[in-house]
């Protein structure tokens, strides 16, 4: 007899599946517990005041790499960050010169299409 750990919609059942002659396993469930939520991973605040030029997330994606930080003096073009949709590496560039007010988002955090990921002022 083997015991598994089994967790489905939320519900953690302890089964034992006990082994037949004939290749056929038969289960039977032990005993049902609830399974807690996993925990909220904390978001990080924004670095700075909010600037009055908004750089949005163009697509969904996970941010690989962040290049600036609040305070930072940035020339149009500059790569401020690196963001990853469907295995592509896109760069999020400065759309005008200025100075990096805040950086909204934190290295390996996933984004939605058109959240706030910095500001310029």
């Amino acid at each position: 007899m083997k015991n598994y750990t089994i967790t489905v919609n939320g519900n953690v059942y302890e089964v034992s599946v006990e082994e037949n002659g004939a290749g056929v396993s038969t289960a039977s469930q032990v005993s049902t517990t609830k399974a807690t939520a996993p925990k909220a991973v904390a978001k990080p605040a924004s670095t700075g005041a909010a600037g009055t030029i908004k750089i949005t997330a163009p697509m969904p994606g996970k941010i690989l790499k962040i290049n600036v930080k609040a305070g930072d003096s940035v020339k149009k073009g500059d790569v401020l960050m690196v963001l990853e949709a469907m295995k592509m590496e896109n760069e999020i560039q400065a759309p005008q010169d200025g100075v990096v007010a805040s950086v909204n988002v934190a290295a390996s955090e996933s984004v939605e299409s058109g959240q706030l990921l910095a500001s310029l002022n």
